[in-house]
């Protein structure tokens, strides 16, 4: 194993090493979307030390596919492998080629599995076949499965109620980096920026180690940005049909919800998705929405009180929410746009969303800054059902000891500085929330406000118990 190079993904590791030690057949799932370092992890992991490798090809027929993984049986040691007529036959053959292995432990990796399900080429049914009649037997034997088709991943593997049924041992779903390990990817790569422009530059892209890669040391974030989504050669040209085609088959549908969301910036519950996309609220509906949440795109808290009509569906895919914002519609025209674009009405009103979308994705680190981390707790969302297009709490968390804290979320480039009229409207909205909730009076209420940069009068006014800061968020 060689895991020197790999950033963070600590209980990735380790549940990897309990696999490499466990004694018995193992049958590993590794998902999540494009970019977010599948292969890197399980490549390095392993130091390319297979039994046997394969990637299936991108858009590709049945004989293709079956033609490409013929040649890698004959790359990894069976020489007379003839051309397999069908998956059956292929995992026949992976099967010969395994017992001939001399390594204590047999690793099998097959990435881009997905690929590999072609029309009519009964392709699970093969992989079923081999588990449950073979491989499943074999204690020295892990075979590993990939590919950034989450929603055909998460179906046809891991809720596959036919012969993969409860047969899979392990699950890694690998999510983007957080902003700790977004800053020791930097690191790494040699990319010398503050902790607010590592946050500015994560609040446009998100935690995905493929496009950090592609920063150039030296340059500035709008620098960077400019080359990969706004130049007229920028590097990242397709990238969102690139990602939403490899996520889904058939992503139209898809794209309509997230664009709705991402024009939405409070967010929308699942019937003004429904008003705004046209689509029936049906069980396709709940599919997509299913799906979109297990690629790390959407995020839905439950209404509090778990209203579930009150449940409030957000983007929390950056690169998405960025995407919508200002790439789509950019012609390409204008030399060092986001450098010009910086500190202006659009960017201003991007950031502070963005921002609070940074804290929501950093939950963790929120329950640790409070301090509550052995208190049990859940998180929320509330909109006022009394105020049209009005007061509206993106997070609060409904603690076991008693208390509620309500969250309030500002972005500035300086110290914020807490005014009368401000102060007025948190009230508000505390005692507009404390009435329609019917809080009892042994409920604590404490406001919590989020900054990226402090407080420049946190003594102003009672009302905000607890503060928390950007810096905060970077832990662990």
């Amino acid at each position: 194993m060689c895991i020197s190079n790999i950033i963070g993904r600590k209980i990735e590791r380790e549940r990897l090493e309990n696999v490499m030690k466990s004694g018995r057949p193992e049958f590993v799932v590794v998902y999540g979307r494009r970019r977010v370092g599948k292969t890197f992890l399980i490549n390095e992991f392993f130091n390319n030390n297979y039994t046997f490798k394969h990637t299936g090809l991108a858009n590709k027929d049945r004989l293709l596919q079956l033609s490409r993984f013929g040649a890698s049986l004959r790359e990894y040691g069976l020489a007379k492998a003839k051309l397999p007529q069908n998956w059956f036959e292929a995992f026949d053959l992976l099967k010969t080629l395994i017992k001939k292995s001399k390594k204590k432990r047999k690793v099998v990796f097959i990435d881009e599995l997905p690929y590999m399900d072609t029309a009519r080429s009964n392709f699970v049914c093969a992989i079923e076949d081999f588990w449950n009649n073979w491989g499943a037997t074999q204690k020295d034997l892990v075979l590993i499965v990939c590919g950034s088709a989450t929603a055909w991943i998460t179906r046809k593997i891991i809720k596959n109620h036919r012969g993969l049924h409860n047969r899979l041992t392990l699950k890694l779903y690998l999510h983007p980096f957080t902003l700790r390990e977004t800053k020791q990817h930097f690191r790494a790569l040699g990319l010398k920026y503050s902790d607010d422009a590592i946050a500015e530059r994560y609040m446009a892209m998100g935690g995905i180690p493929y496009y950090q890669q592609m920063l150039e040391p030296g340059k500035s974030v709008a620098q960077n940005l400019d080359d990969l989504f706004f130049s007229r050669d920028c590097k990242l040209a397709n990238e969102f049909e690139n990602l939403y085609a490899s996520l889904f088959e058939n992503s139209e549908n898809y794209v309509r919800i997230v664009e709705a969301l991402c024009n939405s910036e409070k967010g929308l519950t699942r019937d003004e998705i429904i008003d705004k996309t046209g689509l029936s609220s049906n069980g396709m509906l709940t599919q997509y929405l299913e799906d979109l949440e297990n690629c790390d795109l959407i995020r839905h808290y439950p209404g509090y009180g778990r209203n579930v009509k009150q449940s409030i569906y957000q983007v929390i895919d950056f690169y998405t929410l960025f995407y919508f914002k200002f790439i789509k519609t950019h012609t390409r025209t204008v030399a060092e746009y986001w450098g010009k674009l910086t500190g202006k009405g659009k960017y201003n009103d991007w950031i502070g969303y963005a921002f609070e979308q940074l804290c929501l994705c950093h939950y963790p680190q929120i329950v640790k800054a409070l301090g509550i981390n052995g208190i049990l707790a859940e998180p929320y969302s509330w909109r006022s059902q009394r105020i049209a297009g009005g007061a509206q709490i993106d997070l609060i968390i409904k603690r076991n000891d008693k208390t509620i804290n309500i969250f309030e979320i500002k972005y500035r480039g300086e110290p914020y500085r807490l005014t009368s009229k401000y102060v007025d409207e948190l009230r508000n909205k505390v005692a507009v929330f404390k009435e329609e909730n019917k809080i009892p009076s042994n409920i604590s209420i404490h406001l919590v406000m989020i900054t990226s940069m402090g407080l420049a009068n946190p003594e102003y006014d009672p009302l905000v118990q607890r503060h928390i800061t950007m810096t905060h968020l970077f832990d662990e």
